[in-house]
């Protein structure tokens, strides 16, 4: 269903809309993000995007059928277009929205030496991954002072899944002249422990790499659990 649905059209609007809308936002103004729950936060955000209905229900809906601001956030497109009430308009301005988040995110990394901002690092890889209902594998390279150089993306799999390929992860590393690098990839289920085929895929990038002078700092997998931590689980010397 698109944006005309439960009634409304932009020729109207629901009754007592606008005063409530007025109270969420004085609500935002006068204590922040933290004194609103997160269907109202993404209600504040819809109102935007929906400027003559009710937002409240179509918010509820997305939390109900995704779980949280940030799930809603990282949800498919055409799941989102699924929930009624969302409308491809809608569906562009939660994305834009996203591609803010991870965009701050990384912002806090670059330009920074990586190891002394790990609490950043961890921020952006699961603003970047940790909702997404696909497996992905994400390499960071750092130079010889572990400051950023680059951040790919290299693999997106299935819901349980990622193809990575160990050598080609080194070959990368010495096309952009990295001295270390950090793994990363996500969980789906939610759960970030590492799985058997995480220990052993790991530790044939380490094998390859050590020779080469490439450090393997950590590999960190994300979940809307949390974060696992090779280095922090003694997986990685």
């Amino acid at each position: 269903m698109g944006e005309e649905a439960d009634g409304f059209s932009d020729a109207g609007q629901a009754p007592g809309t606008e005063g409530h809308r007025q109270r969420l936002r004085d609500r935002f103004e006068q204590a922040g993000h933290e004194a609103l729950a997160d269907y109202e936060l993404l209600e504040l955000l819809l109102f935007r995007s929906i400027p003559r209905r009710d937002t409240k229900p179509i918010a509820k809906r997305l939390i109900a059928r995704f779980g949280s601001f940030a799930d809603v956030l990282s949800a498919p497109r055409r799941r989102l277009l699924e929930v009624d009430g969302v409308g491809p308009g809608v569906v562009q301005d939660l994305k834009v929205v996203h591609a803010a988040v991870q965009r701050f995110a990384r912002g806090r990394v670059e330009r920074k030496t990586v190891l002394s901002s790990w609490s950043e690092v961890l921020d952006y890889c699961r603003a970047a991954m940790a909702f997404s209902d696909r497996e992905q594998f994400r390499i960071l390279f750092l130079d010889k002072k572990n400051a950023l150089i680059a951040d790919e993306l290299q693999q997106t799999g299935t819901v349980d899944h990622t193809p990575v390929y160990p050598r080609e992860i080194v070959k990368r590393a010495l096309e952009v002249s990295a001295s270390a690098i950090i793994l990363v990839h996500n969980h789906p289920s939610g759960d970030p422990t590492p799985s058997r085929a995480d220990i052993q895929m790991t530790r044939q990038i380490v094998d390859i790499a050590a020779p080469l002078g490439i450090t393997v700092h950590d590999h960190i997998i994300v979940g809307r659990q949390g974060h696992a931590s090779f280095r922090g689980l003694k997986l990685i010397d």
